[in-house]
C-alpha cells in the first residue's frame, strides 16, 4: 500500500519536474533569439516574429547595421564621411595614388620597350600625363616623330626597334634578358657594328704599344667598331669585356681589364719588364714610373668618357633635309616666300584645300645649264591633326628656266606651286619648308587652319579667289593638274605679300574672280533655286561704290543647289589704291544671306 501510494506521488512530481525544465530551454531560446532580432524592428512587431530566428548571413548584415544605425541617431548633424570635402593634401596624395596604379600599364613600355631610346624630355613629359587617353596618344606620336616615312602605314623605324630588341634577347642573354645587357643595349640602340672582333674563351693577347706592349692572358672579350654613329662621331670602338666567363659582357673603357693576369705575377708590359713601369700605376698618366705610350693614352681618358656618355644617350631622331626643319620647327626666314590657303567643297564629308606657295624670282639663286639660267627651289610639306597624327605630306621641286637675255627681266616676275590637298573638315597644321637648291638657303612657314564643315542646311561659300584670268581645261583634266578647280583653270592666281599687303594688280590688266556657292534651297513647285548675287568693289579710301553688277540663278539657266561664279573685272577705270571686293549671295527659298569679301591694291 505504502509502495503504491510513494509511485502515485512520484508520477506527478516527475511530470512538474519536466515541464519545467522545458520552460526553461524555451525561455532560454526566446532570449537568443531576441538578442539576435535587428535594432531598429518595426514598432508594431508582434513577439512571435521577435523569436524567429534568421539565416547567419543576414544575422552577420544586421549586426554591421546596428551600431550604424545606432550612431546616425546620435550624431545626426555630423556629415557623411563619404561626402565630406577633401583637402588640397589629401586631393594630391590620391592623385598619386591613382597615377602610381595606372602606370602599371605604361610601365612596361617606358622601362623596358624604348627604355634606351626615349629622351629624358620625353620621358619627363610622359610622367606628367594624367589619364590613359593622354598616354596613348604620346605613344603614337612617340613613333610618328621618329617614322622616316610617316606617309606610309608602316613604320620602319618601329618595327625595326622591335627586331632588335628580339635578336638582343636572343643572342645577348646572360642569366638576364637580353636587351637588359651592354651588348643588347648597345644593339638597340645603334643597330649591328660594322666590324666584330670576337675572342669568346680569351686567350693569349699581344697589347699594343699604347697599352704598354707585352703578351698576357684574357678573360672573353669583344670589340665593336662603327664607322660612323650620328651624333657620336666617326671610327667608333667599343670595347666588352666578360669577367666571370658566364656571357655577361659589360661596356668598360679600361683596356687592362679584360687582363686575366693584371692581378697575379705573371702578365707584365714590356715596359713593366724594362723597370719603364709599374703595375700599380698601369695607365696613369702622372705616375712617375709611367711610360710614354701609356701616358700618352691616359691623356684620351676624357675622350673616351665624352664618347661613352655619347653613346649611351637616346639616338637621335631621324629626319631628312627638309622634314627635320619641319619637325624641329626651326624658324629660319632666309628665304622669304607667301602661301595662301583655299577651301573648296567636295562632298560633304571632304573639302580640298589648295595650297598656294609664291617665290620671288629675285630670292631664287640661278645657275647657267645647257646654255639656259636655271632657278631650283625644293619644297617639302606637310599636314597634321590637332592630335599630332600626319594627314598628308608631299615634296616637289619648282624649276624655272630663264634665257640669259631675258633673267634680268624675270626677277621682277614670281614662281607658284600648288598642291590640292583633301581633308575632312577640323583643325589642321600646315608646315612648310623651301629650299633654295643652288644657294643652299631655307625659309619656313607654319600655320594652323580650320577647314570649314559645308552642313546641308546652311548657305555657305567656298574661299574668293583672285587671279589674273580663266582658262577652260579639257574634259579629260577637268578637276585634275595645278591651279584648276573643276573644268577651270586659274592663271596665276594672286596672293596676299608675306608682310599682310593685300593681293595687287596693274591698273592696266583685268582682275578675274572664282567662287562657288553651296546649299542653295530649291522651292517646292519648280524644283529650282532662286537667289541674287550682288558684286561691289569698294575704294577704301572714300568708301564709295565704284563697281556694282547683280544678277539671279534664273539666269543662270539650269543650275542646283551649288553654282560656280565666274568673272572677270577690268581695272582699268579704277584708281590706284586699296578697294575691297564684296560678293553677296542672298537665298529668297531660305531667306539666308552671306556676303564674303576680299581686298585687293591696283598700281
Amino acid at each position: 500500500m505504502k509502495l503504491r501510494l510513494i509511485r502515485w506521488l512520484v508520477a506527478p512530481l516527475s511530470f512538474v519536474a519536466v515541464s519545467c525544465c522545458l520552460m526553461a530551454a524555451q525561455s532560454s531560446a526566446s532570449s537568443d533569439a531576441s538578442s539576435q532580432a535587428p535594432a531598429q524592428a518595426p514598432s508594431g512587431q508582434t513577439a512571435a516574429s521577435s523569436q524567429t530566428t534568421t539565416p547567419p548571413a543576414s544575422a552577420a548584415q544586421t549586426v554591421k547595421g546596428t551600431p550604424a544605425a545606432a550612431s546616425q541617431g546620435q550624431t545626426a548633424d555630423q556629415p557623411d564621411p563619404l561626402k565630406r570635402q577633401l583637402t588640397q593634401e589629401q586631393k594630391k596624395k590620391n592623385s598619386k595614388a591613382l597615377k602610381q596604379e595606372l602606370s602599371g600599364t605604361y610601365k612596361k613600355w617606358l622601362k623596358e620597350d624604348v627604355a634606351y631610346i626615349i629622351t629624358p624630355e620625353e620621358v619627363t613629359a610622359f610622367k606628367q600625363l594624367s589619364n590613359d587617353e593622354e598616354r596613348d596618344q604620346f605613344i603614337e606620336n612617340f613613333w610618328l616623330r621618329r617614322d622616316p616615312t610617316p606617309d606610309t602605314p608602316e613604320n620602319e623605324y618601329k618595327e625595326e626597334h622591335y627586331r632588335r630588341i628580339a635578336y638582343a634577347n636572343e643572342h645577348f642573354g646572360a642569366g638576364i634578358p637580353g636587351w637588359k645587357t651592354d651588348r643588347g643595349r648597345i644593339y638597340i640602340m645603334w643597330g649591328a657594328a660594322d666590324q666584330i672582333e670576337s675572342h669568346p674563351t680569351g686567350g693569349t693577347y699581344d697589347r699594343p704599344q699604347q697599352e704598354g706592349g707585352g703578351t698576357t692572358s684574357t678573360y672573353p672579350w669583344e670589340t665593336w667598331r662603327y664607322r660612323y654613329l650620328e651624333g657620336v662621331g666617326q671610327n667608333i670602338e667599343l670595347e666588352f669585356v666578360d669577367p666571370c666567363s658566364c656571357g655577361d659582357y659589360h661596356l668598360t673603357t679600361d683596356p687592362n681589364e679584360k687582363d686575366a693576369l693584371l692581378h697575379t705575377p705573371g702578365g707584365s708590359t714590356m715596359y713593366e719588364q724594362m723597370g719603364l713601369g709599374n703595375r700599380a700605376n698601369r695607365m696613369n698618366p702622372y705616375a712617375p714610373n709611367a711610360s710614354p705610350e701609356s701616358g700618352i693614352e691616359s691623356s684620351k681618358e676624357f675622350d673616351k668618357l665624352e664618347t661613352m656618355a655619347r653613346v649611351q644617350a637616346p639616338p637621335p631622331v631621324k629626319f631628312k633635309d627638309l622634314e627635320e626643319v619641319v619637325s624641329h620647327h626651326i624658324n629660319m626666314n632666309l628665304m622669304p616666300f607667301e602661301v595662301r590657303t583655299d577651301y573648296v567643297k567636295v562632298t560633304g564629308e571632304t573639302v580640298l584645300v589648295p595650297v598656294t606657295l609664291q617665290v620671288k624670282n629675285k630670292d631664287i639663286t640661278f645657275v647657267s645649264k645647257d646654255g639656259i639660267q636655271r632657278g631650283t627651289v625644293n619644297i617639302f610639306g606637310r599636314v597634321t591633326g590637332i592630335t599630332g597624327k600626319v594627314a598628308q605630306t608631299f615634296e616637289d621641286t619648282v624649276q624655272v628656266d630663264v634665257p640669259p637675255e631675258l633673267l634680268e627681266k624675270t626677277m621682277d616676275h614670281s614662281s607658284l606651286y600648288w598642291k590640292a590637298v583633301p581633308l575632312r573638315p577640323g583643325r589642321y597644321r600646315i608646315d612648310l619648308v623651301v629650299k633654295d637648291v643652288n644657294g643652299d638657303r631655307v625659309g619656313t612657314w607654319s600655320r594652323g587652319i580650320l577647314v570649314p564643315e559645308y552642313t546641308d542646311d546652311k548657305l555657305a561659300s567656298s574661299s574668293l579667289i583672285l587671279a589674273d584670268r580663266m582658262e577652260k581645261v579639257a574634259t579629260k583634266s577637268v578637276g585634275s593638274g595645278s591651279f584648276v578647280l573643276g573644268e577651270t583653270k586659274l592663271a596665276y592666281p594672286h596672293l596676299d605679300g608675306a608682310d599682310g599687303k593685300p593681293p595687287s594688280f596693274k591698273h592696266d590688266q583685268r582682275m578675274a574672280l572664282w567662287m562657288q556657292v553651296y546649299n542653295l534651297q530649291s522651292d517646292d513647285k519648280t524644283r529650282k533655286p532662286s537667289a541674287k548675287i550682288d558684286y561691289e568693289i569698294v575704294n577704301l579710301a572714300n568708301n564709295q561704290a565704284v563697281v556694282h553688277s547683280s544678277e539671279t540663278t534664273d539666269s543662270m539657266g539650269n543650275v542646283g543647289d551649288q553654282i560656280t561664279l565666274e568673272k572677270t573685272v577690268s581695272l582699268n577705270s579704277l584708281q590706284p589704291g586699296l578697294y575691297k571686293l564684296t560678293v553677296k549671295v542672298d537665298d529668297n527659298i531660305s531667306k539666308q544671306q552671306i556676303a564674303p569679301s576680299v581686298r585687293f591694291t591696283v598700281e
